[in-house]
């Protein structure tokens, strides 16, 4: 069990939490002759290993939402949500956007499919305007701290 914990804690802080990255950067910028124990110097590196880290996990992300998009093109999306009208279309798609682990930097093509594939455009926007502010995540925590009513 320790050992599994051991690979859980690289797994996160190395891979996921990119801390490689951040001593690769400190390690260039102190052989540059800039201190990163000092304010400015600190500054500088975090900047850079944000920078690369969001560079990277976007890129990551869009990779995803790409191939997820190949398998699964607009127009099943459009059969799926077009069997509802009205109200219940809004409210299905509001759901679909709840659902999915999307943010908004991914929702974003996710619309444009929507829209590609000819879905009415107040159904798009229940998706668009639900996927990044509503997550499963966020629906769980709410229900745990305020109760099942006050979350839905």
């Amino acid at each position: 069990m320790e050992a599994l914990k051991t690979i859980w804690d690289f797994f996160q802080n190395e891979v996921l939490g990119m801390n490689w990255l951040n001593r690769l950067i400190e390690t260039i910028l102190n052989a540059c002759g800039l201190d990163t124990t000092g304010k400015i110097g600190a500054s500088i590196q975090f900047f850079i290993y944000d920078t690369v880290k969001i560079m990277v996990l976007l890129g990551v992300l869009i990779l995803i939402i790409s191939y997820i998009q190949s398998y699964f093109p607009p127009e099943r999306a459009k059969k799926i949500l077009g069997r509802f009208h009205g109200i219940w279309a809004n409210i299905i798609a509001a759901l679909l956007g709840t659902v999915t682990p999307f943010c908004s930097c991914s929702s974003i093509p996710l619309f444009i499919g929507f829209t590609s594939a000819g879905l009415p455009l107040g159904v798009t926007f229940s998706f668009l305007i639900s996927s990044p502010m509503v997550d499963l995540g966020s629906l769980v925590l709410l229900m745990s701290i305020f109760g099942w009513k006050v979350a839905v």
